[in-house]
């Protein structure tokens, strides 16, 4: 019970000072993304091209090479790849976010871990300019609209809500050992190939299967994207509160080591 007081207090202190640093979590934001496409020509329109182009190239390569007989490819292969891409890109881009913001940290005291909601949550943003992309291509391809495709909304908090705890154990993690950034990039790697982005689940071997639906969260969360979006139909709600314990799971555990090393930051940045 008192470990359970302990955790609401820091939570409610944790939103008080979001709340009170909204201002800097503001501009901090802002600058992500306009630092993401800096002397860029077409700037923000690069959130919708680059995901359209990835799609029509492994569209062309894998509905040519390699014919796994999924109807609408190109749709299915875009839901996979948004919602894993946001995963990636805000993951892989917060393991310094604390190093890149040491001398404002040694300076004056600022929460520690805005600096990580501000990465984390600029991608997200960028998730929501991709999705343009996806509907773009569901009108091109005559996708079937439906309510359920509103639902996408359930998914995405929870892997936002997952890759930010993520995002908070990884920054704190490479503080104290650089060598976790190329250790992550291969979790990545690996990752993209066990999560079915280009293929559907059925191809894999009868002994692995069973793992990926259980054991990696990154499927569960594009299944329940693509059961709204793609597939268009109601989401099941074992699956999300699944998806949802994957996703408070992975924010306590790196909200802990964050808070737990965040003192001594200051000795290693």
């Amino acid at each position: 019970m008192c470990y359970s007081n302990k955790m609401i207090n820091t939570i409610r202190l944790a939103i008080k000072n979001l709340i009170k640093y909204k201002d800097l979590s503001k501009q901090l934001i802002q600058r992500d993304i306009k630092l993401r496409y800096r002397r860029s020509v077409l700037g923000y329109v690069w959130s919708v091209l680059n995901p359209l182009m990835i799609m029509i190239v492994m569209t062309i390569v894998f509905s040519t090479f390699f014919r796994f007989g999924i109807q609408n490819f190109p749709v299915y292969l875009l839901c996979g790849n948004v919602v894993f891409n946001f995963f990636s890109s805000s993951t892989t881009s917060s393991c310094y976010t604390i190093i890149e913001n040491g001398s404002l940290i040694r300076k004056t005291y600022v929460p520690k871990y805005i600096f990580v909601f501000a990465k984390v949550t600029s991608c997200f943003v960028d998730f929501f300019f991709s999705l343009a992309a996806l509907i773009l291509v569901m009108i091109i391809t005559k996708s079937h609209f439906s309510f359920y495709n509103l639902l996408f909304i359930i998914p995405a908090l929870e892997i936002y809500v997952f890759s930010l705890g993520v995002a908070l154990f990884i920054s704190q993690a490479t503080v104290f050992f650089r060598d976790v950034v190329h250790i992550y990039a291969v979790v990545i790697t690996i990752m993209s190939y066990l999560t079915p982005l280009f293929y559907p689940i059925e191809i894999l071997p009868d002994n692995l299967r069973p793992l990926v639906e259980r054991f990696n969260p990154l499927y569960l969360f594009v299944k329940l994207f693509r059961d709204c979006v793609y597939s268009g139909t109601r989401l099941n709600l074992h699956q999300i509160m699944y998806g949802g314990f994957w996703a408070l799971g992975a924010f306590v555990i790196g909200a802990l080591f964050f808070k737990k090393n965040q003192d001594r930051f200051i000795l290693y940045i």
